[in-house]
């Protein structure tokens, strides 16, 4: 089974900023209920749409108080969890004209691969200037993941 998942949040000054579970050095983190880690969310949303499991706003919703400032890689733990085949492949594209994420994709891919034991590739492209990306305005994330069926 295959599954999309697809997020973006803002920038915001006064937070931390982390992608893959992995702090990135920035002058801004991105707003959001929980850590605001794009890429995890849009890997827990492509892993629970391969699963046939909904989607992130329903297994934790952000008008719960029990998310706020949640660590995305615990709640991607818990679905991980939920998932009842392997998980074989996450491949994760973000999309942001800053910070430039290269030198942290292999401990991005590394955190995702433990707590997925998946193989997993992040990869990071610019938006070419174009839309609220392109303006400097936030991140984006597409991910694909396959999950083996049971």
């Amino acid at each position: 089974m295959v599954g999309l998942g697809y997020d973006s949040h803002r920038f915001a000054t006064g937070r931390r900023l982390v992608l893959g579970g992995v702090e990135i050095e920035h002058d801004q983190g991105l707003d959001g209920h929980s850590d605001a880690d794009v890429l995890t969310h849009a890997v827990i949303d492509a892993l629970l749409g391969a699963a046939g499991g909904g989607d992130i706003g329903t297994m934790f919703p952000d008008d719960d108080p029990a998310w706020k400032d949640a660590d995305s890689i615990d709640l991607l733990r818990t679905v991980v969890g939920t998932i009842a085949g392997p998980i074989i492949n996450i491949d994760a594209t973000l999309i942001c004209e800053q910070p430039r994420l290269g030198p942290y994709k292999a401990e991005m891919e590394r955190t995702l691969a433990e707590a997925t034991s998946a193989r997993v590739s992040v990869k990071a492209t610019s938006n070419e200037g174009m839309g609220f990306v392109g303006r400097g305005e936030g991140i984006a994330c597409m991910a694909v993941a396959s999950v083996e069926s049971e």
